[in-house]
């Protein structure tokens, strides 16, 4: 089993990768902002895809 979680709580991940509050973190992925998956009620946010959002947008960064 891997070390890291695969999935992680929206307030968890605002508050880890952004420093946002339980509310602006959930504001986040109402606008897309935080990429996010639906399991029956739960909405948990998928650490590889927040990961490779992330790198994407520094590389973009580097670029311009």
């Amino acid at each position: 089993m891997s070390e890291f979680p695969k999935t992680i709580t929206v307030p968890e991940a605002g508050k880890e990768y952004f420093g946002l509050s339980r509310n602006g973190s959930y504001a986040a992925a109402e606008r897309g902002e935080i990429p996010t998956i639906r399991i029956g009620r739960l909405l948990r946010v998928p650490v590889r895809a927040l990961e490779e959002m992330l790198s994407a947008a520094v590389k973009a960064r580097e670029v311009a």
